[in-house]
């Protein structure tokens, strides 16, 4: 597999492989990216299949000193009043790295809370009327451990989405088979030496706000 040149690459290679299957999803359709980098792959995907984008808030739950291994991801908190936060955990990582418990719950409180700011930036509660009884494309720009979108599912699901579609251009191929949760999975390539979501980007520089801003047509408050 030769790399994407950039998320938007990756999202348009995504959405032409995505339009062949519209035609079999209910109506309404909408589709929801990850912030930050899943946002730009799946507007792209959104224009192809020509759906609304909204987006959900998920957070990795990176291991102390090597915060691009998740040992898991929380996610913002589902519908209804006292809903609480969806927190999925990579177990195998977890016990490989052996955090006390006071620090992984530190972690998921620091983590929470940038996903609470996240989520009134992008006023992604507001989303939750598209979603409901909808067929959802799920959209990041890679799957390394599974976690962020096994937390996402989890929102979706508790926000009654009728449908999950689960969309990547690259994926780990441990992480797929580990993964359930999801209607249908729709992803580009699977290597066997994955390594990392980055690895097959030639241009995987961070997403900033800005940009989810614009893409999201949202102005931030304040």
């Amino acid at each position: 597999m030769e790399p994407f040149r950039d998320r938007e690459h990756a999202g348009r290679v995504l959405g032409e492989t995505l339009q062949h299957r519209r035609a079999s999803w209910p109506e309404p359709l909408v589709v929801v990216g990850i912030p930050r980098g899943g946002v730009p792959v799946a507007a792209e995907v959104a224009a192809r299949l020509a759906a609304p984008l909204e987006a959900i808030v998920v957070r990795k739950l990176g291991v102390p000193g090597q915060p691009e291994l998740a040992m898991g991801a929380v996610g913002q908190a589902g519908a209804g009043a006292g809903a609480r936060a969806a927190v999925v955990w990579n177990d195998d990582v977890v016990e490989a790295v052996a955090v006390d418990e006071a620090e992984l719950a530190a972690i998921v409180a620091r983590e929470s809370a940038e996903v609470e700011r996240r989520a009134a930036r992008w006023r992604t509660d507001a989303s939750a009327a598209a979603v409901r009884d909808a067929t959802v494309v799920l959209v990041d720009d890679g799957i390394a451990t599974g976690a962020t979108v096994a937390a996402a599912g989890r929102v979706l699901r508790a926000l009654e989405a009728a449908r999950l579609v689960l969309a990547a251009p690259v994926a780990s191929p441990q992480a797929l088979a580990e993964l359930d949760g999801f209607d249908e999975s729709v992803v580009l390539s699977a290597p066997a030496d994955f390594r990392a979501v980055g690895a097959w980007y030639l241009d995987f520089a961070q997403t900033p706000d800005e940009l989810v801003d614009q893409l999201l047509r949202r102005t931030p408050p304040g």
